[in-house]
């Protein structure tokens, strides 16, 4: 097969500059579905990040009701198997329980999705209902990080992450309800931002308190991939619980100019965790740039129970992925999840959070509350905080501690390990303010490491100045201008 471009000039492309071609007349829709499915095809044999390919939207991208006039133009994109769903199509959730399940219609936020004009080719890897710090189960599959592929991506956006930085593709599709669009991207050298809360819908599910802690969102190469997927995808259904709220001025024209001088609080000491000494000088390193940059920079914490807000954010997780289980299997007629079809971990969670209360509930939401406030008051004296994306390096695949397949009898236990990994950033999505990973360090075994700014609620916005700022002052040179072992341009 002939395609339209040589891999190096297909791995050069953003989304932004693949549309600008299509409206240029200079390739169509269809040749960059091929183009990308056959990305796809000359890297995912190694890495097991995609679980299907949709032949149909490949061959015609018009296929699902994508707008070729949207400002992507027809990019192609995958969505993670988790999340919105799409009309006809497989959603598995990384489970074998969930093996042949077919959505009966399209998700809020799927619609605005091809109504951006992106054209949605396939599924990316995921672990079980996203319950994990890595797709890395040998009886579904084991995603490989293209850097190194004796380790993971990290997860859940595990797919997503390792196709954006192996170059299948330029934008693919992450949900973040802890950490899952940082985290991988973090490790994979891909920009990952967690949005405020109010930007993205996931109607007609996934309201309540799962919407509250839980976002949708992207990964790509560039700050104005993300910028103008956010500008052309945010907004709420009709009838969402909560309110929905867009910007003054879109994003894709904020990030041309740079942000004034900004106070960038240095952290890493979050309660009981601590970054490693070489991610501790990364992070320096990063905050001596930015202070390159006329910013001032120093060491700063909030003031924030972090014992507490750990506690409430593992009650939080129980109580969301109890209830995903039981709906689940309830659905299916069944009373508890099958131990041949769901993984241990997530049958522990489903014992523990049947045992949970409106009472315990209330008091996870006090502890919310405080945090939130808590980060407020930071933010009154602060505009960015800057930590790793991990506190500890990325591990080796099989590393079960971290994984739903754990013998671990103890729920909590587990989570622990979590936040030890993870430390920096579940409270953002606890808080529902934004946060973004960039691909600003490295870790000691080779893999990307991901440098996470959060910021006030709303202030997505200022995130991405400050990305595009850096971006500019790198020449677009993100990861030292290094590409991962397993890329389609070799």
């Amino acid at each position: 097969m002939t395609l339209a471009m040589s891999w190096d000039e297909w791995a050069s492309h953003d989304a932004t500059a693949l549309a600008a071609r299509v409206r240029a007349g200079e390739v169509t829709p269809a040749e960059l579905a091929a183009q990308a499915a056959a990305g796809i095809a000359r890297t995912d044999p190694v890495l097991s990040a995609v679980v299907e390919v949709f032949a149909d939207v490949v061959a015609d991208p018009l296929a699902d009701g994508m707008d070729p006039a949207g400002p992507f133009a027809g990019v192609p994109y995958l969505m993670k198997d988790l999340g919105p769903t799409l009309k006809g199509r497989l959603q598995e959730m990384g489970s074998l329980l969930m093996r042949g399940n077919r959505a009966t219609a399209d998700s809020y936020l799927s619609g605005r999705i091809r109504r951006a004009g992106l054209n949605v080719i396939g599924r990316s890897t995921t672990p079980e209902f996203g319950c994990c710090s890595a797709a890395d189960n040998p009886a579904v599959y084991v995603t490989r990080n293209p850097w190194d592929t004796g380790h993971t991506t990290n997860g859940s956006s595990a797919g997503t992450a390792a196709m954006v930085a192996a170059g299948a593709l330029p934008i693919s599709h992450a949900t973040d309800g802890g950490g899952s669009i940082r985290i991988p991207a973090g490790a994979c050298g891909n920009i990952g931002l967690k949005v405020s809360r109010g930007v993205f819908s996931i109607a007609p599910a996934a309201s309540d308190l799962t919407g509250l802690v839980s976002i949708q969102g992207c990964q790509t190469r560039s700050v104005r991939d993300t910028a103008l997927f956010v500008d052309s995808c945010r907004g709420g259904a009709p009838g969402e619980f909560m309110p929905f709220w867009a910007p003054a001025e879109p994003y894709s024209d904020l990030i041309r100019r740079d942000p004034l001088r900004l106070r960038i609080a240095l952290s890493h000491e979050w309660g009981d965790y601590r970054a490693t000494p070489h991610l501790v000088a990364e992070l320096e390193k990063a905050g001596r740039f930015l202070e390159g940059l006329g910013h001032r920079v120093d060491w700063a914490l909030p003031a924030v129970d972090f014992r507490a807000a750990f506690a409430a954010q593992t009650d939080c997780y129980i109580g969301n992925f109890a209830q995903v289980v039981n709906n689940l299997i309830a659905a299916r007629g069944l009373d508890r999840p099958p131990a041949e079809l769901v993984e241990p971990i997530n049958i522990r969670i489903w014992e523990e959070g049947r045992r949970f209360s409106f009472t315990d509930r209330a008091r996870m939401q006090a502890a919310f509350n405080a945090t939130s406030r808590a980060f407020g008051a930071f933010f009154e004296d602060w505009d960015i905080i800057l930590t790793p994306v991990t506190a500890l390096p990325t591990p080796k695949l099989g590393t079960t501690e971290y994984l739903t397949i754990s013998d671990n009898p103890s729920v909590r236990d587990w989570f622990g390990n979590l936040w030890r990994q993870f430390a920096y950033t579940p409270l953002a999505n606890l808080c529902g303010i934004p946060a973004i990973s960039l691909p600003m360090g490295r870790q000691e075994n080779g893999l990307p490491l991901g440098i996470q700014a959060q910021a006030r609620q709303a202030q997505d916005g200022l995130l991405l100045q400050l990305a595009a700022q850096v971006e500019r002052a790198l020449g677009g040179a993100w990861n030292e201008g290094r590409r991962p072992g397993v890329h389609v341009a070799g």
